[in-house]
């Protein structure tokens, strides 16, 4: 029987699933999709950060995933890793955090440690998970079972932090709660920071995102008007970049992509909103940072119109289309935004990712090319939207192709930087 049982087996449920089995703590694991499960139980991963070998460490250690919540009952500890997106107006969407809450409330037993590790805004773990468990169980908690949250730090693709050594926020409904919290994180993570409760955990989850969301909408609107003026803005960023206090570098791009970045400020905005408080930075850096895939699209007119051709029937090659280097996830990718401006002007659009198959825009795949070469002599337009390690910048750069670089990787006579 699970000591553990992770529910939600995605980019963070997995990684945790995986280093608690590696720290030999008995897991399991709980999806609503019967595909991730039974990839899962053969020993194939669909996260990227957790390869196939890895998952079938797991399996072979014990590790068991399944659609099915009568493992909960069995759990002396279940973690949260459900998502937490926005409602097609904007709005946060806490349908799959209440959806888990309701039914491990149906499998709660005393003495369990319940963890929530899903982004929301501050007060979610008191004013909405906490009821449900307690209503739906008849347990109390504090007294009769431990609930705690500690945000995730999960970090697509980086090599040098993971969930061991990355320093890992605990809080509790009540200090007893908090210390249960501790007790189990500590059998698997290196270095524990607790909080003071709920809401200040909560709180700083968003805070981390939030200030890379503004820092990136600065040096985008910078970067908007160096364009505007001529100034270059790649080597102003160089220059400040060297002073060594005081400055943390940041750099401009089509958009912010991913789950946490351009999600977690709405959360705040919201909760911000709903005590009758404005966040107009938070607000600024948002009509910033959407702006920029139209800049991308405006820019790659105007190269266009430049070379006496026009935006209409040109065939513009997207090269990267994830949201961050040598991932192959699209979530928010800016990518998306950009194509459909190209599409909505009449262009022929079409993508080469080393990582990615397949890119949905509005319902339909944008076509997807795999032989780079000949595409670049083919295409109108090339446009850098993500710097994989796999693509050979020198290479592109002097391939003849009239290149806009989103990223500001490369430099050559056919090269525009954003």
């Amino acid at each position: 029987m699970p000591e553990l049982v992770v529910v939600g087996l995605g980019y963070v449920g997995l990684p945790l699933a995986a280093r608690a089995c590696e720290a030999g703590v008995r897991t399991a694991g709980l999806d609503v999709s019967p595909e991730v499960v039974a990839g899962l139980n053969a020993g194939t991963s669909h996260v990227g950060d957790v390869p196939h070998e890895v998952v079938a460490g797991m399996v072979a250690a014990g590790f068991t995933a399944t659609t099915d919540a009568a493992v909960l009952g069995t759990a002396d500890t279940v973690v949260l890793c459900v998502p937490t997106g926005l409602t097609s107006t904007g709005e946060p969407d806490l349908t799959a955090v209440r959806t888990a809450a309701r039914t491990v409330a149906g499998r709660l037993r005393p003495g369990t440690l319940v963890v929530l590790e899903s982004t929301s805004y501050p007060g979610t773990t008191e004013e909405v998970v906490r009821p449900i468990l307690e209503q739906r169980s008849g347990l109390q908690a504090g007294a009769d079972f431990h609930l705690v949250y500690s945000p995730e730090r999960i970090d697509p693709g980086n090599p040098s932090f993971g969930m061991r050594n990355t320093p890992k926020v605990v809080s509790g409904c009540t200090p007893l709660c908090a210390k249960h919290g501790v007790a189990f994180y500590s059998r698997f993570v290196d270095s524990l920071v607790v909080s003071r409760g709920t809401r200040e955990a909560e709180m700083a989850k968003l805070l981390e995102n939030s200030y890379r969301y503004v820092n990136i909408a600065l040096v985008n609107e910078v970067a908007l008007f160096c364009d505007q003026v001529g100034i270059d803005v790649w080597d102003v960023l160089h220059c400040a970049a060297t002073k060594p206090f005081g400055f943390a570098p940041f750099q401009p791009g089509p958009g912010v992509g991913g789950h946490c970045i351009p999600v977690d400020p709405r959360y705040l905005e919201s909760k911000a909103s709903a005590e009758g408080f404005a966040f107009s930075t938070l607000t600024s850096a948002r009509a910033v940072n959407e702006r920029m895939p139209e800049h991308v699209v405006d820019r790659a007119a105007a190269l266009l119109s430049g070379q006496g051709r026009r935006l209409a029937a040109a065939r513009v090659l997207l090269l990267g289309v994830a949201y961050k280097p040598d991932v192959a996830d699209t979530r928010e990718s800016p990518a998306l935004p950009v194509a459909r401006g190209l599409l909505s002007r009449g262009a022929d659009v079409y993508f080469h990712d080393p990582l990615v198959t397949e890119f949905d825009v509005d319902g339909a795949l944008l076509p997807r090319v795999t032989a780079l070469q000949p595409e670049l002599r083919a295409a109108d337009l090339v446009i850098l939207m993500q710097d994989h390690r796999s693509y050979d910048l020198v290479q592109l750069a002097s391939s003849g192709c009239l290149l806009l670089d989103t990223r500001g990787k490369t430099a050559g006579a056919g090269v525009t930087l954003l």
